[in-house]
């Protein structure tokens, strides 16, 4: 059965010469062609067990659901049997400027996601044990602190860190630059802002520190990546170790300190105001959007662009309100998928979409959107108007943990102590109001 799945793929995706690259997720086939034109769309949706087809930034991604990709993806690369690529940087080539755009930074920032998922559950770990009743000492209340406050402390130094990493600059050279911005030397950027430290002159400039910046960090190292490697263009290998080092600190340190970082400083405090003001609209009528939206964004791949907002957030507020907010409009397109499902007759794509709804609670929403929601606009703004009502409920309830990159059930450890509660109402809120509105709505079309 798998074989004939994979044999009626390859012919539909244009026969095995026209594979470039073949890689699958916990639910997807990704595969990047040669030519677009030979991909038969239609005949991947009719294939046996395919829950969904879309294409999406250069790649053609067929749903399958867990366990099944697996053995499909085996039998695609036995039938292939050539040298394929990394589907990353094959699609890569077929995205547009502004997508481009958008998956530098993403290359950016998703290495950081670990150790701030990491930093975020500690936090959640540390106030439940505190709301408990656990009493920690002093010394090992600042031994708790080291884990949680460090990774925010250099946190523009590891954004420096790797933006150089992304785009082809030495990663130590942009960890020591990256480090420049928030050196002890300098006036520190929170102490200017209370008073209690000024800023250096030098005639026109005027420096600080960048702590908790994100924006002039990230362009900091862009800026010194980019520098770095015109540097080694002309520099003469015979020197190279020396002075392409020396250069690139140099310039780089001068430009971040007394130009790059002053002006981004301002664009990043532009974009934090916005950011809170819509968040913290009356009435929870900003959550409502997010909680709308935010899954609008995840079909045209502009949720990415959320990591900048996250990471101000959790670096100067040292909380993350947009992680409750993705988490809502997540469980409003499950609800809203879940519901349209059990309306089903047929037992056999009954099992599919469960298949493609399972990952949508770890977090995985493309299978949920692009094999059920989207198929039937109905169901789709069924699901925007429960996570609508979930988003209101987060923002009036002020549910904001200390984490990004983790939502639904995996987020759950950095809710403890941190309003777990009303993070699992909001979850059934969400889900239940879109199952209600995708009843309605379905039976308002059959009528």
């Amino acid at each position: 059965m798998n074989n004939k799945i994979a044999v009626s793929l390859l012919d539909a995706l244009g026969g095995k010469d026209n594979i470039r690259a073949l890689e699958h997720c916990a639910t997807r086939l990704r595969v990047v062609v040669k030519d677009d034109e030979k991909v038969n769309a239609e005949a991947i949706k009719k294939t046996a067990k395919v829950a969904g087809y879309f294409l999406q930034s250069g790649q053609h991604q067929v749903i399958l659901g867990t366990g099944l990709v697996n053995a499909v993806h085996t039998e695609m690369t036995k039938l292939v049997d050539g040298n394929l690529e990394s589907t990353k940087g094959a699609a890569y080539e077929n995205l547009s400027p502004f997508q481009k755009g958008l998956r530098a930074l993403a290359d950016v920032f998703i290495p950081l996601i670990p150790v701030l998922v990491a930093t975020g559950l500690f936090m959640g770990l540390r106030g439940f044990a505190q709301q408990l009743g656990v009493n920690f000492s002093p010394d090992v209340l600042i031994m708790t602190q080291v884990v949680t406050d460090t990774v925010f402390i250099f946190l523009p130094a590891l954004v420096v860190w790797s933006a150089f990493q992304r785009f082809g600059g030495t990663p130590v050279v942009g960890m020591v630059l990256g480090l420049m911005l928030i050196a002890p030397m300098l006036p520190n950027a929170w102490a200017v802002a209370s008073g209690d430290a000024e800023r250096l002159s030098f005639g026109i400039f005027q420096v600080q520190g960048f702590q908790g910046t994100i924006i002039p960090a990230l362009i900091v190292g862009i800026f010194g990546a980019s520098l770095e490697r015109w540097i080694k263009s002309w520099m003469p290998s015979v020197v190279a170790l020396v002075f392409t080092p020396f250069l690139t600190i140099t310039i780089g340190m001068l430009a971040g300190l007394l130009i790059i970082g002053p002006i981004f400083n301002v664009v990043e405090h532009g974009v934090m105001v916005s950011s809170e003001t819509i968040v913290n609209l009356p009435f929870g009528i900003g959550g409502a959007i997010f909680g709308a939206f935010q899954q609008v964004l995840t079909v045209t791949g502009l949720h990415h662009s959320l990591m900048v907002v996250e990471l101000n957030f959790l670096s100067t507020l040292k909380v993350n309100p947009l992680n409750a907010l993705i988490t809502a409009s997540m469980a409003g397109q499950a609800g809203a998928a879940i519901a349209y499902t059990m309306s089903l007759k047929d037992k056999e794509q009954k099992a599919l979409n469960y298949s493609s709804i399972a990952p949508c609670f770890f977090g995985i929403t493309e299978p949920l959107l692009f094999g059920i929601t989207l198929t039937n606009s109905k169901v789709f703004v069924a699901g925007m108007v429960g996570g609508a009502i979930a988003g209101a409920f987060a923002t009036m309830m002020h549910i904001a943990p200390s984490v990004m990159g983790v939502t639904y059930l995996p987020a759950i450890p950095a809710y403890l102590g941190n309003g777990l509660m009303m993070y699992i109402a909001m979850i059934a809120i969400g889900m239940g109001s879109a199952m209600i509105v995708t009843k309605i709505l379905l039976k308002t079309a059959k009528a």
